[in-house]
């Protein structure tokens, strides 16, 4: 099915789109430039709205606005923005709707083979990693899903050709009923509990991404990872495994030996990059070539892989290196939502850190982040509503030796306690292990706050 005829089904009934967001906005120009009646749904009111509105009815959009907005929905055909429990509407549902989603239709009408990427930490770097080594291997690449833009709108665009590379949220991915043929699935840990019903429903939704292969598809798994592990026995198609441990290499897939990365398969083994030559700090980071690699076998030759890593300075907001001044190096690593994440971070350096750290609970335990604070931090800072869950994480650790810590009111003024505090060769990071929405809109416009609080510090 194209794109066109998709459109097609649509005509002569009534869609809904909830959110208007921007993710939806070309959605919702879409399906209207299609002849399409479409309501956009919101729970902002109209004035929170904007302009926006006035344009949306302008284009024939029906509106409906407000805290009930999801309240009697009887349209023909829903989409379902991927912020949006699906629970939410299962009486829509009920009454015969069709409930949907942009990601779910561009799965049925790409013309090209789909590369998709999910996980709790490092989906974003991985998939940029992936979509660039093709790029750079000379394959034209759709970068979309939860990264970059949404793909539905342009997909009448897309050759047969051509790759498209998506990552994939737990969100997207609980309501999916196809499976990309290249399935990465880099880890999983406690996430978005404040979301999802419960730790088997996240897995479940994961599992999405893998449940519905066909024997002539491919998935990579991390080995080290037991819930990835245990998903794994029930893939379709062929699977590759990801492993730091080089004492039991997988039969096909990375490891690491000699400090490089190897490939193993059928054929024998290779080392394919030396982690010298990675550029991002991490052995997080060895695991997401690790991954990338798997997934692009046969399509990206190894010298390609070593090139690329010499050069990739990584993805902004994750372990991204913000300024050198007076000797200390400070690091933005605002997408590191979750305790796993914040723990990854800070075993990337050698040395000790000043933590920046806090935000809004998402229900995941911070009891885990405790013992690797005490281990890799010389000084917390700490600002935002889990303020309290992670200093009591930190003293209730075994490892508890008196880590100095302080509370800051605000961002400026933890920059501020940092910025006095540090010294020549000290590293500081801001990785908060909470979300962002105790103050901002979303990570990316907390990682830009923090970033524009230190460049503005004095020479």
């Amino acid at each position: 099915m194209t794109l066109h005829d998709y459109l097609n089904t649509l005509q002569g009934k009534r869609v809904a789109v909830t959110g208007i967001g921007i993710s939806n906005r070309p959605l919702l120009k879409l399906l209207l430039d299609a002849g399409i009646e479409v309501t956009a749904c919101d729970k902002k009111d109209r004035e929170a709205l904007g302009p926006l509105g006035g344009e949306l009815e302008n284009a024939g959009c029906r509106l409906r606005l407000g805290p009930d907005y999801l309240e009697g929905l009887d349209h023909d055909v829903i989409f379902r923005t991927p912020g949006l429990h699906p629970r939410f509407l299962e009486e829509a549902r009920a009454r015969g709707s069709v409930v949907t989603s942009e990601m779910e239709v561009f799965f049925q009408v790409c013309p090209c083979p789909i590369l998709g990427v999910t996980g709790s930490d490092g989906k974003t770097t991985t998939t940029t990693i992936i979509a660039r080594l093709l790029e750079a291997a000379g394959h034209t690449v759709h970068l979309g899903g939860n990264i970059g833009r949404p793909l539905l709108s342009g997909a009448d665009a897309i050759r047969p050709t051509d790759w498209a590379v998506v990552e994939l949220s737990s969100f997207q991915l609980l309501t999916m009923d196809r499976s990309p043929h290249i399935a990465v699935l880099t880890n999983l840990a406690p996430n978005h509990l404040d979301v999802h019903t419960n730790m088997e429903e996240y897995v479940s939704a994961k599992a999405n991404l893998l449940a519905h292969q066909t024997v002539s598809d491919r998935a990579v798994c991390n080995w080290d990872n037991e819930i990835t592990r245990n998903l794994s026995a029930k893939i379709a198609g062929k699977v590759l495994y990801f492993t730091r441990n080089s004492d039991q290499p997988p039969i096909n897939g990375c490891y690491i030996k000699e400090n490089a990365i190897w490939y193993r398969d059928a054929s024998g083994q290779r080392p394919v990059l030396p982690l010298e030559e990675i550029l991002l700090p991490g052995v997080h980071n060895a695991e997401n070539y690790m991954a990338a690699i798997c997934a692009v076998q046969g399509l990206v030759p190894d010298e390609t892989v070593r090139a690329f890593a010499r050069t990739f300075g990584g993805v902004e907001h994750r372990i991204e290196l913000v300024r050198e001044r007076r000797g200390v190096r400070w690091y933005n690593d605002s997408i590191a939502s979750s305790p796993s994440r914040t723990i990854a971070g800070l075993r990337s350096f050698p040395e000790k850190v000043i933590l920046i750290a806090g935000g809004k609970d998402k229900g995941i335990s911070y009891a885990p982040l405790g013992p690797e604070v005490n281990d890799h931090v010389k000084l917390l800072i700490l600002c935002g509503a889990t303020e309290q869950a992670i200093r009591e994480a930190v003293r209730t650790a075994d490892n508890y030796r008196d880590l100095e810590i302080l509370t800051a009111a605000d961002y400026p003024e933890a920059v501020r306690l940092a910025d006095e505090r540090s010294k020549d060769r000290d590293v500081v990071i801001l990785s908060p292990a909470s979300t962002s929405f105790d103050r901002f809109r979303n990570f990316e416009e907390r990682g830009q706050v923090f970033k524009n609080l230190v460049m503005a510090l004095p020479e």
